[in-house]
């Protein structure tokens, strides 16, 4: 008797779900941990669902890029900003925090399918387009944004310097979308920059935190106490618009302008991912009061410096309520150039509170302030020629 289609398929399916069970139970991960079991009605379960898509899907699939978009969507299901990178994405990852890439520069991240701009990076064609930290991105090049993972938006959005990608943006309170053309370049991470506002007072732009910035930014320190003519009498530190970055490289910056205390904290369920961070001896501006500038785009590890200078007493913040990202990501290289980045902590200020979805409340709170009539920086100027003794208004 000729076998039926589905008598077949369920003779495939069984062993595709052997397959799938010896897999797991014989693989380890390189750490020496090995792979928790997989109950058997599960890999079944998902051995049925890969065989019916590959055998019924209107289009041809491919299984091993029906198990990678499995694996996203596991993945991504845990929380906005933990994502399963294939290895151009790794790759993409690791040019970001270390050198320069080709794109618009914009920090964004997706949650309940909306994708979100958290900061335009400075000086990058995103910011000089007009982007905005809140910008909701509605469509990429006519295609609308939502149901996929963050890395598909992260590489449309990306591209070859000189091509143009096209964004539909939603801003509050604008009632229409806006319509961005923006012609794609090559964005530098090299993230300080610094200036003398007044003589004695100096101006520290930190963009993004990248493994950079800590050398950046001493060396940045140094210039301006030489401007200065020996010492600053105060020192604006611009955080607003910073999306983040490397964990080490805000715990150094903060431990810059610190003698002592704790810098951050993080609870998680492995050793790994429970910590304390302390400053050390050792103050770059030697005491002079500190004006943090913040808003909503300052996220991450610019909230664990804001709150690791202001829990110590050792900075004021000016501007508006930051972003609210409290977690930690690891990234967990895989094989074939492949990695995992997984939320593995939440951390804590100084004085031990959570900041994640809550944002910290500046000490002043001034509106959203740009270009050359910055209320912002005026108001913590002011600030810094009292001598940090009192809150002086925008003059």
């Amino acid at each position: 008797m000729t076998p039926t289609r589905r008598t077949v398929l369920a003779a495939l399916l069984g062993c595709l779900a052997g397959v799938l069970l010896a897999a797991l139970t014989v693989w380890t991960v390189r750490d020496g941990r090995v792979a928790p079991d997989l109950p058997a009605k599960d890999a079944r379960l998902m051995a049925e669902v890969i065989g019916l898509i590959r055998d019924d899907y209107v289009e041809s699939t491919d299984s091993h890029q029906l198990m990678s978009n499995a694996i996203r969507g596991m993945v991504g299901e845990l929380d906005p900003h933990s994502s399963f990178m294939d290895a151009e994405e790794f790759e993409d990852l690791r040019i970001a925090t270390e050198g320069n890439y080709s794109g618009i520069g914009v920090e964004v991240t997706i949650d309940d399918d909306v994708l979100t701009v958290i900061a335009p990076l400075d000086g990058s064609p995103a910011a000089r387009a007009g982007i905005r930290a809140g910008d909701t991105i509605l469509s990429i090049d006519g295609q609308p944004v939502g149901g996929g993972p963050l890395g598909d938006a992260i590489a449309s959005i990306r591209g070859a310097v000189g091509t143009v990608v096209k964004l539909g943006i939603a801003r509050e309170p604008l009632p229409q979308p806006l319509e961005f053309a923006i012609v794609r370049d090559m964005v530098s991470v090299h993230s300080v920059r610094h200036e003398l506002l007044e003589p004695g007072i100096g101006y520290l732009r930190i963009s993004q935190f990248s493994e950079t910035t800590g050398h950046d930014t001493e060396a940045a320190m140094r210039a301006l106490e030489e401007q200065a003519g020996g010492r600053l009498r105060g020192l604006v530190l611009d955080l607003r618009n910073n999306p983040g970055g490397v964990l080490d490289a805000a715990v150094e910056v903060s431990d810059f302008f610190l003698e002592r205390g704790t810098i951050v904290s993080a609870e998680g369920r492995s050793e790994e991912s429970r910590f304390r961070m302390e400053a050390m001896d050792g103050d770059l501006a030697r005491g002079t009061p500190i004006a943090v500038l913040v808003n909503e785009g300052s996220a991450s590890a610019a909230e664990i410096v804001a709150g690791a200078l202001r829990d110590n007493g050792r900075a004021r913040l000016f501007g508006q309520k930051t972003f609210g990202k409290g977690s930690v990501q690891t990234v967990l290289p895989l094989e074939d150039g492949q990695a995992l980045k997984l939320t593995t902590s939440r951390y804590f200020t100084p004085s031990g509170v959570s900041i994640h979805e809550r944002g910290i409340e500046p000490d002043v709170a001034l509106p959203l302030s740009e270009g050359a009539d910055d209320t912002t920086i005026r108001a913590a100027v002011a600030w810094l020629k009292t001598g940090g003794t009192q809150v002086a208004a925008a003059q």
